[in-house]
């Protein structure tokens, strides 16, 4: 299997089903016009667009699928799309159509200094609107301080911001272009959200001041620009949200002075009123820096219930201990990271931190008295785990899985991995049920049939019992699989008798099962959904109809009924001769 965990199964459930059917009809017309994978990265050509192909790319590790893209309209929140589908049905069926090139890195590795520069050249020359990125790339490069082995300070250099200004533009411009051509799943925070993570990453490698040169023309772009995109409904607040985090890391790494700090704090409050945009969390970095008096007090471990906040303690003072602590991290000043996560009740990066050192007895009694959380629990396991320490993060994961939380799934799973490699079945038992509980699926299912052993006979009743209440949607398809698996073909009905046409994949497995058990269901569910079309002269659906009426012609010849069959298509054909394009179907589809 090229993609890890890739399945049928897989596709299903991330897309709905008339995507799928619409997929798979794709994929039999041979749609997919071209499928190229370089490393971890499959890009593919789908038809379906007059003019140009939609192009969808796929990007996996060795866990699974990390990223699932579309060029086309659709709406990603109904699922995958008929293209994305198409695709992976060529990756699951067809793998030896793939054509494997190099990657990039691969491509430029056999290139040398000269060959690269010539390279550059030709791209920028057929496409000019590459030198911006390439500017704009030179200097982030180059402005990156380079660690020598003495200990002279170097000269910070300096980035020229205005290439993102202008980037931030260009990407307003698009978003207007896009909205008024109809596609409206432009995200523009999606679109920024590069330009945010370049001034991050300065962060990250210590260089704050370049960090906040290039939030300055950023922040200042998007608020010149926005009345250009707030005349199509556009909100700002995840915008500000990524930047208010941004700026607070870059004012906390940075080295300022007082003049530079007034005129900053004089931009965002600037800012705040002129794009109705709430830079609190950071004015309040601004102001605090590292030498706040209390905050000096928490680091040298005197620490009170109000933490760093001398009244009333603010709304982001989650966030500000958060960025705070990714600084101490990367600074190694562990001590100072565990008294500020303790003083602002950071509970999963102090419960982490104390694992990461190598003080796990420490870690286990601070857990038994603060953990709360199933992922705090589960976050301690998994470093616990990575030090090897793994019957004391299969304990902490047990607890974990009594705890409140939502990632019940994922850490039963996980554990039960773990008990496993520790030989502990009645462990993995427990602990993949749990997980089955939060989210069923016929391959824990079967799981689950060979850890029970002589059990299994009793746990199958109670984990079917649980599936007949359990009133989960994202569940359904699962429930569905696992009833059907067990010729539950009962229980099945009663889930998908009342869906609507958008399930028409799933309603038609369940009728094939159900044509030698439930004939009279099948007649009547299939024959309603085919006369709701036909009457409503849908004709564009009809041979949606005609699928229906399949199910229930074989549900007739299963019952042995032929002749009620023949007189409900001699009705049929009486009411609705007309209908061309229905009656040119029946012949068609040999009806008979």
């Amino acid at each position: 299997m090229l993609i890890p965990k890739l399945s049928e199964f897989t596709i299903r459930r991330n897309a709905n089903a008339k995507s799928f059917q619409r997929g798979e009809a794709y994929f039999e017309a041979n749609a997919v016009l071209s499928l190229t994978q370089r490393g971890n990265l499959l890009q593919a050509e789908v038809d379906g667009n007059p003019d140009h192909p939609y192009q969808v790319s796929l990007s996996f590790n060795s866990e699974g699928l990390t990223s699932v893209k579309c060029t086309c309209p659709h709406n990603t929140d109904d699922g995958w799309c008929k293209h994305i589908v198409a695709t992976m049905l060529v990756c699951m069926r067809q793998p030896e159509t793939i054509d494997k090139r190099l990657t990039l890195e691969q491509l430029l590795n056999r290139l040398d200094h000269s060959q690269t520069q010539k390279l550059v050249q030709q791209l920028v020359a057929e496409y000019p609107q590459l030198i911006d990125a390439v500017d704009r790339h030179v200097h982030w490069i180059t402005s990156i301080p380079v660690k020598h082995r003495t200990k002279k300070s170097l000269r910070r250099h300096t980035i020229n911001p205005q290439p993102f200004r202008e980037k931030v533009r260009q990407i307003f411009r698009d978003a207007v272009r896009a909205w008024e051509d109809g596609y409206f799943n432009y995200y523009l925070s999606e679109e920024l959200q590069s330009l945010w993570q370049t001034a991050v990453n300065l962060s990250e490698r210590g260089d704050g001041n370049n960090a906040i040169a290039i939030l300055e023309a950023m922040t200042s772009a998007c608020v010149e620009y926005w009345d250009d995109v707030a005349d199509y409904g556009e909100d700002n607040y995840e915008i500000v949200q990524d930047l208010n985090k941004a700026w607070c890391e870059a004012i906390l790494t940075a080295k300022l002075s007082i003049e530079e700090k007034v005129d900053l704090q004089i931009n965002l409050e600037t800012w705040q009123h002129q794009w109705d945009a709430d830079f609190e969390l950071a004015s309040e970095a601004l102001r605090q820096g590292w030498d706040d008096p209390f905050l000096v007090q928490v680091l040298l471990g005197s620490i009170t219930e109000m933490g760093v906040w001398e009244e009333e303690i603010p709304d982001y003072a989650d966030d500000l201990a958060l960025i705070r602590l990714k600084i101490l991290d990367r600074q190694e000043r562990y001590q100072e990271y565990l008294h500020l996560a303790a003083a602002e009740g950071q509970t999963e990066q102090y419960l982490t931190m104390l694992g990461r050192l190598g003080r796990v007895d420490e870690a286990i009694i601070a857990a038994q008295a603060q953990m709360n959380t199933m992922a705090e629990a589960f976050a301690l396991a998994k470093t616990l785990g990575e030090q090897n320490s793994l019957p004391e993060a299969l304990d902490i994961a047990q607890i974990g899985l009594n705890l409140p939380g939502d990632c019940q799934y994922e850490l039963g799973i996980w554990t039960s991995d773990l008990a496993l490699r520790l030989g502990n079945r009645e462990v993995a038992l427990s602990s993949l049920i749990a997980a089955f509980h939060a989210k069923p699926s016929l391959d824990n299912y079967h799981k689950i049939t060979e850890l029970s052993g002589e059990n299994w006979a009793n746990l199958k009743s109670e984990l079917l019992e649980l599936l007949r209440i359990n009133s989960d949607w994202e569940s359904l398809l699962d429930k569905v699989e696992i009833f059907l698996y067990e010729q539950s073909v009962e229980d099945a009905i009663k889930i998908v008798s009342d869906f609507c046409a958008d399930y028409a994949d799933l309603i038609h497995r369940v009728m094939d099962a159900a044509i030698s058990k439930q004939p009279d269901w099948v007649i009547a569910n299939a024959s309603r959904r085919a006369e709701l079309i036909i009457n409503a002269a849908k004709a564009e659906s009809y041979d949606d109809a005609v699928q229906w009426l399949k199910k229930v012609r074989a549900a007739y010849l299963a019952s042995g009924r032929k002749a009620d069959w023949d007189s409900y298509k001699t009705k049929l054909m009486q009411q609705h001769g007309r209908k061309r394009k229905l009656m040119g179907l029946f012949k068609e589809q040999d009806m008979e």
